[in-house]
């Protein structure tokens, strides 16, 4: 039995330590990818290998085609819009992801850019504080759980909407729970992202929900790029010139939005909300153990395919 760990920005040594003892430790081969500069590469080094581990890697149907012992697609990380899922299903392969072993790192980053923005970015105006601002969580998985658990820390009123969270669930945390993502944008000085990339909520973050938004309002997110209608985030930030957006997944149109908005707009230069050593270590060895688990037990708890 065959692991490949495929990793175009590599595991730091630690988590690939670990993966090994896990997928040794069980009696399977462990091969590595790592750094690999050509889909080729990838497509030769899949051929034989019964299960695979991605971080940002894409598998694709090509892929899928030309691993044919393929039995288990894991990515390390809570977002999976890298692969292929209907190929995948297609091709008898399960896919999983590792949720919540990020979290904590996604949600820290999330405050820094928060801090950073009511600072007005370190510019040596005066800004504002956190305490006190109402902060709307849009979804209330385990990213925003743990936000709203630090958002306390800042003595925030803490607000969350999920459509597929029940309001007991959030309110149990100690959150105030809303019906609607117009109640929440309405109610909240500060709105964090935390929905995934679907064909519901693509482009759903648009110009008639953010204006709903208080004066002195902040987007930021930390979530997927194809949730925000960047033509119409143009539009709003252009008729309200004391809107904020900060994000860690650069939009298409970043060098418009920093033209335009500049002291208003920023965006790192690439994904940053798991890079940290302890998410990376954490999600590479759950990765691992899930592989194992589906291999020796047939648990498919994080599924994510049909």
């Amino acid at each position: 039995m065959k692991v490949l760990v495929a990793t175009e920005k590599p595991f730091a040594k630690v988590a690939v330590d670990g993966i090994r003892k896990e997928v040794e430790g069980a009696g399977f081969e462990l091969a590595l990818l790592e750094k690999y500069t050509d889909k080729k590469q990838l497509l030769d080094a899949v051929a034989d290998a019964d299960a695979i581990i991605i971080r940002s890697d894409i598998v694709d149907a090509e892929v899928l085609a030309a691993a044919k012992q393929l039995k288990i697609v894991v990515r390390a990380g809570a977002g999976y819009d890298n692969v292929d899922l209907a190929a995948a299903t297609a091709a008898g392969v399960c896919v999983m992801n590792t949720p919540g072993q990020n979290s904590n790192a996604v949600a820290e980053l999330a405050f820094g850019l928060m801090v950073y923005a009511v600072r007005n970015f370190y510019n040596g105006t005066s800004g504002t504080e956190l305490k006190g601002k109402r902060l709307g969580i849009h979804a209330f998985g385990n990213v925003g759980r743990n936000v709203a658990r630090i958002a306390k820390g800042f003595d925030m009123e803490v607000y969350a909407y999920d459509a597929f969270c029940p309001a007991e669930v959030i309110e149990k945390e100690g959150v105030k729970a809303v019906d609607s993502a117009e109640a929440l944008y309405e109610a909240c000085n500060v709105v964090s992202l935390h929905i995934p990339a679907t064909a519901e909520t693509k482009n759903s973050i648009n110009y008639a929900l953010l204006n709903r938004m208080p004066k002195g309002a902040l987007l930021v997110n930390t979530a997927r790029k194809e949730v925000i209608n960047e033509p119409e985030m143009v539009k709003l930030m252009e008729e309200r010139t004391d809107f904020k957006y900060v994000t860690d997944i650069m939009p298409a149109n970043h060098a418009e939005m920093l033209e335009k908005f500049a002291g208003r707009y920023f965006a790192t230069p690439k994904k940053m909300g798991a890079q940290t050593a302890e998410a990376n270590i954490n999600a590479g060895i759950a990765a691992a153990r899930q592989i194992v688990d589906f291999i020796k037990n047939g648990n498919e708890r994080f599924r994510v395919n049909k």
